[in-house]
């Protein structure tokens, strides 16, 4: 959501508060060096601001409201907010609907021109212009269609929509079809043109949910949330499309208790990837081979707490935060650039309901 090694980090927390007064979004400090969090400021950022982005001139911010109503509409809601360049505060400035209910996700493409959302409940992934200004415009939206084997799966649900490096696609995974569906990308006319095939089809009943890029370009992963396996995939940039390498189980042998994975991210050098397990409650670590991109098993790390929603990585690479949301704490780790290793900091912050980090460099002045 850059740094320079050393330098400490704001954090911005979205929670799964349900109000519309009292404080839903929370901002720390972090420091580099400890891993320790202190508290800077407190605000309402809409009800339920689940899943957060920041334009990468740190002067904007949107949050989904990950609900199924808003201003009388059968839809979620989008917010954005200015950033307080001196305080990291926030002001609104505009709302929009979501074109769907409950949204679980939103990114920005590549030129900060639209805001890309993936509603769950509804199905739908939706584009939101975004003005010079910062204010979002109304959402253009398209609605998946299907289901799968799994109980969860009885309807579509979209839960993540995402641009390619390049900026000519977007990537809408939807866990109730297991299917990732590709959109041309025109951000700058808010158009998303849905290509005819699929851009990946994952196994029966894997309940895709995010997708992240190698730094490379050439190479992407695919969590897949109802079998708890992580998919590495090789992408044909020019066509859109993916084709898988390898899927591994994001649970070390012999575990047989309830789990289901929610979140993953590449390091920032592109050697490792690490996974979120809810239900295990841990954070799996893999090696990543420099060319073909397949995943071999190095860590499973307890993360302190209940249910870890959300994790990020510090741009450095040498820090990972870890939200827990059903024991309503957010904990540190060192992480070991060598070895891809993580050891727990011992420090940790109380949020309620933390369900998205969003760390970058502290720019405060």
């Amino acid at each position: 959501m850059g740094d320079r090694a050393g330098r400490d980090y704001l954090l911005y927390v979205g929670t799964n508060v349900t109000s519309e007064k009292e404080n839903t979004l929370f901002i720390y400090r972090v420091s580099a060096a400890t891993g320790a969090f202190s508290r800077v400021s407190a605000q309402w950022a809409g009800s339920k601001p689940t899943y957060l982005a920041m334009g990468a001139k740190r002067n904007f911010l949107y949050a989904v409201s990950e609900t199924q109503a808003f201003r009388g509409a059968a839809s979620g809601g989008v917010s954005s907010f200015a950033v307080d360049q001196h305080t990291g505060a926030l002001t609104l400035l505009n709302q929009q609907p979501s074109g769907g209910s409950y949204p679980c996700y939103i990114s920005l493409d590549r030129a900060g021109k639209a805001a890309l959302v993936a509603n769950y409940g509804s199905g739908t992934v939706s584009l939101l212009p975004v003005a010079a200004d910062g204010q979002l415009g109304p959402p253009v939206s398209d609605q998946h269609t299907g289901s799968g084997p799994h109980p969860n799966q009885a309807g579509p649900h979209a839960h993540c929509l995402l641009p390619d490096p390049a900026n000519a696609f977007a990537f809408g995974v939807n866990l109730g079809t297991d299917q990732v569906v590709g959109y041309r990308l025109g951000a700058a006319a808010g158009q998303l043109t849905r290509q005819p095939q699929p851009a990946f089809v994952a196994r029966p009943g894997a309940g895709p949910r995010h997708l992240v890029f190698h730094p490379d370009g050439r190479r992407a992963y695919l969590v897949n949330e109802l079998n708890s396996t992580v998919t590495a995939l090789l992408y044909d940039a020019a066509g859109g499309q993916f084709r898988e390498a390898q899927t591994v189980s994001t649970l070390p042998a012999g575990y047989a208790g309830p789990n289901s994975c929610a979140d993953v991210h590449v390091a920032p050098d592109g050697r490792f990837l690490y996974v979120s397990n809810r239900g295990r409650n841990s954070i799996a670590v893999f090696g990543i081979e420099d060319h073909t991109g397949r995943l071999s098993p190095v860590q499973d790390v307890d993360t302190q707490g209940q249910t870890p929603r959300n994790f990020t990585l510090a741009p450095s690479g040498r820090l990972l935060l870890v939200a827990n949301q059903n024991s309503n704490n957010v904990v540190s780790y060192r992480v070991d650039p060598q070895s891809g290793l993580l050891t727990p900091t011992g420090q940790s912050t109380t949020v309620p309901s933390p369900m998205f980090l969003g760390l970058v460099e502290d720019f405060r002045r």
